[in-house]
């Protein structure tokens, strides 16, 4: 999203092709989105009309010239990465760009003009949620771009990219159990916030490259193009398109369409399974049985002679192993089948507290097991 978080693999969203065919009452939710389409603002008077009821953070709506300058001409070696939507190019407003703003180092999404109604919802959806929503562990959107066709938006600069690009680089150095940590506790307060708002909203699209980290390695969580308002009075889910990113998607969201909070909680248990293991969700490098790292994996999580066996071998052993029994069967309990059986986030949270060590407290936990 932000940054260098499209380093690697991009994020791709899919129909899932094994999903089971929606009936005309859960047909709606797309038919509804396909009228609102038509009506999508086209320039920021209209957003702002839009925003008017729900926008609690301020947002500067810049002008596209603008946009060149604080990018220098959308220089090639300001690119930070990219994916469907379009580029991503890191930018800097001075202090002369515009009276009233402050001098920031930011991220400035492009999404490609090509990718039509699909893109400017998205578009449309990360202004609205993060115009409204506020919290440490969610990225900042500075400002957009809405002017013929250019959709931009305008974050805080992120230095260290996504979880992605560190937990799976073959150049930076492996992240620490403590760091790893940290992450998860992170981004699962980000969920928690989002699930627990006044107005609930599922994100939709959990996964590492949707992580960025700060310069001290605090989460944020960033691209909300797929989230979605949560269910509301009596209703147990919200049905919709089925969209969202293999390897991480609820084994029952993909079958139904039927989205609710603990969708986002099995794909957290994915990424926590990363975190633990350091494999990707989905590796078609691997032997077919370990291609997919919850069927390779999850079998392996109650039983404590096999679990060190799968712990991301890079630690090399440094690791607290009541953290990482602890850390398994959270995941474990995460991705449980039944969705109702799953753990709320703000419980998460709680489960997640104990388990952070400072580098210190690993050290001596360390000499103990020596």
């Amino acid at each position: 999203m932000g940054n260098c978080a499209f380093r690697g693999s991009p994020s791709i969203y899919k129909v899932f092709s094994n999903a089971k065919s929606e009936s005309p009452k859960e047909q709606s939710p797309s038919v509804k989105e396909e009228k609102q389409d038509q009506k999508l603002p086209s320039n920021p008077e209209e957003v702002e009309d839009l925003r008017r009821d729900s926008a609690a953070n301020p947002l500067v709506a810049f002008t596209f010239n603008e946009l060149k300058t604080i990018t220098s001409n959308f220089r090639q070696d300001y690119v930070l990465g990219g994916g469907g939507f379009g580029s991503v190019y890191k930018g800097f407003i001075t202090e002369d760009l515009r009276e009233g703003i402050q001098p920031l180092q930011v991220a400035v999404k492009v999404h490609d003009g090509d990718n039509s109604y699909q893109g400017h919802r998205e578009w449309l959806a990360e202004v609205i949620f993060l115009g409204q929503l506020s919290h440490p562990n969610l990225v900042k959107l500075v400002g957009y771009c809405c002017e013929d066709e250019h959709r931009v938006l305008i974050y805080e600069y992120m230095p260290r990219g996504s979880v992605e690009s560190n937990l799976f680089s073959r150049v930076l150095l492996p992240l620490p159990w403590s760091i790893r940590m940290k992450i998860a506790l992170g981004a699962a307060k980000g969920l928690a916030f989002l699930h627990d708002a006044t107005k609930p909203v599922i994100y939709r699209d959990f996964k590492t490259s949707n992580i960025l980290l700060d310069e001290e390695y605090n989460a944020k969580l960033s691209d909300f193009g797929l989230a979605k308002d949560g269910p509301v009075g009596d209703e147990s889910h919200v049905s919709t398109r089925i969209m969202g990113t293999y390897g991480y998607a609820a084994p029952e969201y993909i079958m139904t369409g039927h989205l609710t909070a603990r969708s986002d909680v099995y794909s957290f248990g994915v990424v926590l399974l990363e975190l633990l293991t350091g494999r990707k969700s989905l590796d078609k490098s691997r032997p077919v049985r370990e291609q997919t790292l919850t069927d390779w994996a999850l079998p392996m999580l109650t039983q404590k002679k096999k679990l060190h066996g799968i712990v991301d071998p890079r630690l090399n052993g440094d690791y607290p192993i009541k953290g990482v029994h602890k850390a398994a069967m959270l995941a474990y309990h995460c991705l449980n089948r039944n969705p109702k059986a799953r753990p709320l986030m703000r419980d998460i949270v709680d489960s997640l507290e104990p388990l952070q060590l400072s580098l210190e407290t690993l050290e001596v936990d360390q000499n103990q097991q020596l």
